[in-house]
């Protein structure tokens, strides 16, 4: 006699015990992935409000083209809360015309297979650079029209 439906109730039995904690791990790893992204967006935004700090009183003592680092690190601050509220400023170094930035972040995920929390770390740096205010308006048009 024969036995059909045998596969029928091996794989209704056996896919979901595969599938789901599949389908479980991709969920988290775009979360995780969305979520690194918008903080290292943030941390890039927060590097260039620091770096537009000039300090005021070198640049005119010396003439020299510096940050300072006491504004960077208060601008930052506020570009990161605003960007990303649960960021957190771990360092901000300045040298020169140079900083450099980096947050962290904890992330609970909605899925927790593997992990219930992951922390993401990101990194920035920007340049003050004399001489530059904002893009030209007429970037997109052919160089013809110029």
């Amino acid at each position: 006699m024969k036995q059909r439906g045998q596969v029928l109730a091996f794989f209704a039995i056996a896919l979901p015990a595969v599938l789901l904690p599949v389908a479980a791990y991709a969920i988290d790893a775009a979360f995780a992935a969305q979520r690194y992204g918008e903080l290292q967006a943030a941390t890039a935004l927060a590097a260039e409000a620091a770096a537009d700090q000039l300090d005021v009183p070198s640049f005119r003592r010396a003439g020299a083209i510096s940050i300072d680092p006491v504004q960077a690190r208060t601008s930052a601050s506020t570009v990161l809360l605003g960007e990303d509220p649960a960021a957190r400023l771990v360092s901000l170094g300045v040298a020169g015309d140079e900083v450099d930035v980096v947050a962290t972040e904890t992330v609970e995920l909605p899925l927790p297979i593997l992990a219930r929390v992951v922390a993401f770390t990101a990194r920035a740096a920007a340049r003050l650079v004399p001489g530059y205010d904002s893009p030209s308006s007429r970037l997109p048009l052919p160089a013809s029209t110029f």
